[in-house]
């Protein structure tokens, strides 16, 4: 029996993405497509999550933010799962989502791609041996992006700073000031059609380590979310993410 998904923000650039994946998909199905912001012509498309209340399995969202409160309502209303995609949450939308966990399956990363989450262990053991060292953190989209820095960015920053609890992770980098030794520096830049470069160098007055990641088609974003749509099936109430879908 496929599973039957309903997408959030289905007239995105991601949700157009997510869409053809899951078409692909022998055991996946669109169950609703679902964008707020969707243009009268798009006769297929509901406007509001309300507004579906067909079979369903679970919910991807590849939306905005702002919408979460919405979502996590819909979810919990139907005992849906909910695979977020979405980045760029506030402080009180990230306590929503923490909270909702508690009632729901709930899947979230600030990056779906299973090559990013290598990454961050990777990062998380360099960290731990390459004692010393100072790290920073470079990050490269497009220039329609609107978080800065990505959420991929700060997963990066945070699996070192499991290695270095003491660390503090800083944004952005001005002024007249040394670099301090505890610092995890992240920088951004905005250009172009770059669906998403992260580049970590660990360095010493000696030697340097680079660990970077690359993204070359936004579709390796959808199949993370698929694969993690077929993890949460079944699954029950709590808080999901990629290292609890690499470790199964």
């Amino acid at each position: 029996m496929s599973i039957r998904v309903i997408i959030n923000g289905a007239c995105g650039r991601m949700g157009h993405v997510l869409a053809r994946t899951i078409e692909a998909a022998p055991d996946m199905e669109t169950a609703a497509l679902v964008d707020p912001g969707a243009p009268e012509a798009a006769a297929d498309v509901y406007h509001s999550l309300t507004d579906y209340q067909g079979p369903a399995d679970c919910v991807i969202d590849f939306s905005n933010h702002a919408g979460v409160g919405t979502l996590l309502s819909y979810c919990e209303d139907r005992q849906l799962p909910l695979i977020l995609c979405t980045t760029g949450f506030t402080a009180d939308e990230l306590q929503m989502i923490r909270d909702a966990s508690a009632r729901i399956p709930l899947f979230r990363s600030a990056n779906m791609s299973l090559g990013v989450a290598l990454t961050a262990r990777l990062v998380q053991e360099a960290a731990a041996k390459f004692l010393g060292s100072d790290i920073e953190i470079l990050e490269i989209h497009h220039n329609r992006k609107a978080d800065a820095p990505s959420g991929t960015a700060l997963m990066l920053a945070e699996a070192a700073q499991k290695s270095r609890p003491d660390a503090e992770i800083i944004t952005g980098r001005s002024g007249h000031h040394v670099r301090e030794k505890n610092e995890i520096g992240v920088a951004s830049l905005r250009m172009g059609n770059i669906v998403g470069t992260h580049e970590v160098c660990l360095s010493t007055d000696t030697e340097t380590i680079t660990i970077r990641h690359e993204a070359h088609d936004r579709a390796l974003f959808a199949d993370g979310a698929v694969s993690a749509a077929r993890f949460m099936i079944g699954k029950p109430a709590g808080m999901y993410n990629m290292e609890d879908l690499l470790a199964e």
